[in-house]
C-alpha cells in the first residue's frame, strides 16, 4: 500500500493527570516500557508469568506457546481450568461474595442488582438445568437474548458445563439467526419472549421460531425462553421450555467442567460480512487471561470502581467487557437495556450520576450522536448532570475523530479523565492498542501504543515495514493468547483471511490501514484497508476525510466512502449530518460547496468529496455502529440487497439515497 497522504494531525498532547496516575496499575511510561521489554526479552516467559498470576488453573500448564501447526497457534494447551469458576467462584472465595456484581437498569429505568454470591447461584441453577436437558461438553448453544442479567447467566452457565455458546445480537433478523444456528449445529436456543428497547417490545421468541422454521436447524432439541415482558408467544410443547420452570428446583451448586485451555469458549459471528457467516472461535484460557489483564491495565480497575461498558452482549465488546472481563476481576458493573436517547438524550449522563459510574466505555458513534442532540437540546447537555464520579472514559468500535475526542474529554470527562481510545477486533479477543491512563500522554484521534506483549506494526503490500509517517496495513507479528483460533468449520478461510500467504502465512492481518507518528511512534487507524481510496493517484483514508468534515463547527457526524469514477479512478462521497435541520435544494448545494472548500483547506484540494449528501442521521446498528457497507452501495447507486435487520433507522437509507 503506498503512503497515505495528509493524515489529519492533532498536535495537542494531554499528559496523564496526577489523579489518573495515582496508584495506577501501570504508572508512567517507564513501567510500560519495562513490560514491553520483558515481552521482547522472553516472550513465552512473559505470557506464562501473567497466566499463572492472573488465572486459577485446575491443572497447571507446562506448554506455553505451541506454534507447530501455525497459524493454528495454541496457548497453555496442556493446562486445565474453567472460565466460570475463575469469574465467579473465585470472587465468592476471595471475599467478594456480598459485593454487587451487576447493577441492571431496564429500558423503563427499573433497577435490579445481584451480588457475586447470587450470580454464582443463578449460574449454577441454569447450568444444572442445561445438564438436565442432556447438554454435553463441546456442544453449541445459541443465545438470542436481550440485555439482561439472564444473558450473562446463560453465557456463564454454558462456560461452566463446557458447552460452547454463540450469542446472536437481539437485533438480527430470523434469516441471520437461522444461518448462525445452522452453521454452529446448535443443540439448543436460549431466547426471551420479548426485549424492550426505547419503549417498544421486540418479539425475540417469534423471530427465533421463524428462524427455526426456515430449515437447517434439525440439531436443535430445546428452545429455552426467559419471560422478560410477559408478551404473548407461540408455544411448541415438544420443544419449548420456560426458563423459570426449568430452573425452579435445580441445586444452587454445580461442579464445573474442567476443560483444556484451548477448549472453545464461544463462537461469535462477525457482523457486516457477505455470504456465509464467519464464526470467530475463541479459546478458554488465553481469552480469559487477556480479558482480565486489559481490565486491569486499560481501565485501571480498583475494588471500589463502578464500571460501565454500554455495548450489547451480542457483540465481542459485550463478551470481553461485560460477561467475562469485569467478573474475572471482581468488578461492580452496570448493564443497560435500551437506547442512549430514551426517554431523553441525557440518559447516559443521568445514569452515570445515579449509579456513581467511575469508568465509562462507549462507542464514538454514540458520542457523535449525543454531540448533535445536546447542541439541539440544552437540557440534555452533559454539564447538566453530575459526572463528578468519572475518572476514566473510553471509546471502542471504530476510530474517534479528534473533534469528538475533545468534546468527550471536555464535556463528559471534565478535562480531568483520560480517554482510552482502544483499537481491537472481534478476532483479537480484547484491546490491542490503547493508552494506559496512568502512563500514556494522549493525542486526540490516536489509539497511541500497543499494549505490552502485542507486537504490532505497519507494512506494505509485500509485508515490509513502512517508515513512520507512511501509511500501510496494520499487522501483528507474533501470536498472542486471546487471538481467534480459527473460523468455525472453515480453516482455509481462516488462513486466507487473517494469515495470507502474501505476508508469509504467520503474520496476523488486521484488515485496517494505519500510520505511525514519526516522533512518538503512536498509531492512528485510518479505516479499513478497503476504505483507503485512490483519488487521482492520492491515497486517502476515509477516516481523515470524516475527521476534517466533523471539525467543521456545523457538522455533527460524517461518513465518507468511495465509488468508481472514470476521471479520478475513485471519487469520495460524503454523507453528512448537520447540527441543525437537514438542508434541501439550493441551501444543500451551498453548504455542500462550503464543506468541500473546508476539506480542501484541512487536507488538500485532492481530498474534496465529489458528492455530499445530507441526512438527519446515518444508518446505524442498534449498538450505534455506522453501516458503511450500505453507504458504499448507496454511493454506487446500487439497490440495497444486504440484510438491514440490525439497523436502528432503516428509513434513513431512502433519504440518503437521494443525490445532492
Amino acid at each position: 500500500m503506498p503512503a497515505i497522504e495528509s493524515v489529519l494531525h492533532e498536535r495537542r498532547v494531554f499528559p496523564p493527570s496526577a489523579a489518573a496516575s495515582a496508584n495506577a496499575a501501570i504508572f508512567g511510561m517507564d513501567a510500560y516500557r519495562a513490560l514491553v521489554a520483558e515481552a521482547e526479552r522472553d516472550y513465552e516467559g512473559f505470557w506464562a508469568r501473567l497466566a499463572r498470576e492472573t488465572l486459577e488453573w485446575r491443572k497447571p500448564f507446562s506448554s506455553v506457546l505451541d506454534a507447530s501447526d501455525a497459524p493454528f497457534y495454541k496457548w497453555f494447551a496442556d493446562g486445565e481450568l474453567n472460565v466460570s469458576y475463575n469469574c465467579l467462584d473465585r470472587q465468592v472465595q476471595n471475599g467478594n461474595a456480598e459485593k454487587t456484581a451487576i447493577i441492571f437498569e431496564a429500558d423503563d429505568g427499573a433497577v435490579t442488582t445481584v451480588t457475586y454470591r447470587e450470580l454464582l447461584q443463578r449460574v449454577c441453577e441454569f447450568a444444572n438445568a442445561l445438564r438436565s436437558r442432556g447438554v454435553k461438553k463441546g456442544e453449541r448453544i445459541v443465545i438470542y437474548m436481550p440485555m439482561s442479567i439472564e444473558g450473562i447467566v446463560a453465557m456463564q452457565a454454558c462456560a461452566r458445563i463446557g458447552a460452547t455458546h454463540s450469542v446472536v445480537f437481539g437485533g438480527f433478523s430470523a434469516k441471520s439467526l437461522n444461518e448462525r444456528i445452522a452453521d454452529a449445529s446448535a443443540v439448543a436456543v436460549i431466547t426471551a419472549d420479548e426485549q424492550m428497547r426505547g419503549g417498544r417490545a421486540i418479539p425475540l421468541k417469534n423471530i427465533a421460531d421463524e428462524a427455526l422454521a426456515m430449515g437447517g436447524c434439525d440439531t436443535v432439541k430445546d428452545v429455552i425462553v426467559y419471560r422478560r415482558s410477559g408478551g404473548k408467544v407461540a408455544w411448541n410443547e415438544a420443544r419449548d421450555l420456560w426458563w423459570h420452570e426449568l430452573t425452579e428446583n435445580q441445586p444452587g451448586t454445580c461442579e464445573p467442567e474442567w476443560v483444556g485451555a484451548e477448549h472453545p469458549l464461544y463462537i461469535l459471528y462477525t457482523s457486516g460480512s457477505t455470504g456465509k457467516p464467519k464464526g470467530v472461535q475463541h479459546s478458554s484460557g488465553g481469552y480469559l487471561l487477556w480479558a482480565a489483564l486489559t481490565m486491569k491495565w486499560v481501565f485501571d480497575l480498583k475494588p471500589k470502581d463502578v464500571f460501565w461498558c454500554t455495548a450489547d452482549i451480542g457483540w465481542v465488546t459485550g463478551h470481553t467487557y461485560i460477561a467475562y472481563g469485569p467478573t474475572a476481576v471482581g468488578a461492580t458493573q452496570i448493564m443497560f437495556e435500551g437506547t442512549p436517547t430514551y426517554p431523553h438524550a441525557g440518559r447516559f449522563w443521568e445514569m452515570i450520576g445515579r449509579h456513581g459510574v467511575t469508568v465509562f466505555y462507549t462507542a464514538p458513534t454514540a458520542i457523535r450522536s449525543l454531540i448533535k442532540l445536546s447542541a439541539a437540546e440544552p437540557r440534555v447537555q452533559p454539564k447538566r448532570f453530575d459526572l463528578s464520579s468519572l475518572r476514566i472514559i473510553g471509546t471502542v468500535g471504530e476510530p474517534i475523530n479528534p473533534e469528538a475526542w475533545i468534546w468527550y474529554y471536555e464535556n463528559v470527562g471534565g478535562g480531568r479523565c483520560p480517554v482510552v481510545d482502544t483499537w481491537w477486533q472481534t478476532e483479537t479477543g480484547g484491546q490491542m492498542i490503547s493508552p494506559l491512563p496512568g502512563a500514556t500522554p494522549l493525542v486526540p484521534g490516536s489509539c497511541t501504543l500497543p499494549l505490552p506483549g502485542i507486537m504490532a506494526t505497519v507494512v506494505d503490500d509485500a509485508g515490509a515495514e513502512v517508515p513512520p509517517g507512511e501509511g500501510g496495513m496494520l499487522v501483528v507479528k507474533k501470536p498472542w493468547p486471546a487471538m481467534l483460533r480459527t473460523i468455525w468449520g472453515d480453516p482455509e478461510r481462516f488462513k486466507r483471511t487473517y494469515f495470507p500467504a502474501e505476508l508469509g502465512g504467520q503474520v496476523y492481518l488486521a484488515g485496517d490501514g494505519a500510520v505511525r507518528d514519526k516522533d512518538t511512534g503512536y498509531f492512528t487507524i485510518v479505516g479499513r484497508i478497503d476504505d483507503v481510496l485512490n483519488v487521482s493517484g492520492h491515497r486517502l483514508g476515509t477516516m481523515e476525510i470524516e475527521s476534517a468534515l466533523v471539525a467543521n463547527p456545523d457538522v455533527a457526524e460524517a461518513a465518507a466512502v468511495g465509488r468508481p469514477d472514470e476521471t479520478t479512478g475513485e471519487a469520495v462521497v460524503a454523507f453528512v449530518v448537520l447540527k441543525r435541520k437537514r438542508p434541501e435544494g439550493d441551501e444543500a448545494t451551498q453548504i455542500a460547496d462550503e464543506l468541500r472548500a473546508w476539506v480542501a483547506k484541512e487536507i488538500g484540494p485532492f481530498a474534496k468529496p465529489k458528492e455530499i449528501r445530507f441526512g438527519e442521521n446515518l444508518p446505524k446498528t442498534r449498538s450505534g455502529k455506522i453501516m458503511r457497507r450500505l453507504l458504499r452501495s448507496l454511493a454506487k447507486g446500487e439497490a440495497i440487497t444486504q440484510d438491514v435487520s440490525t439497523l436502528e433507522n432503516a428509513a434513513i437509507l431512502d433519504q440518503l439515497g437521494e443525490s445532492r
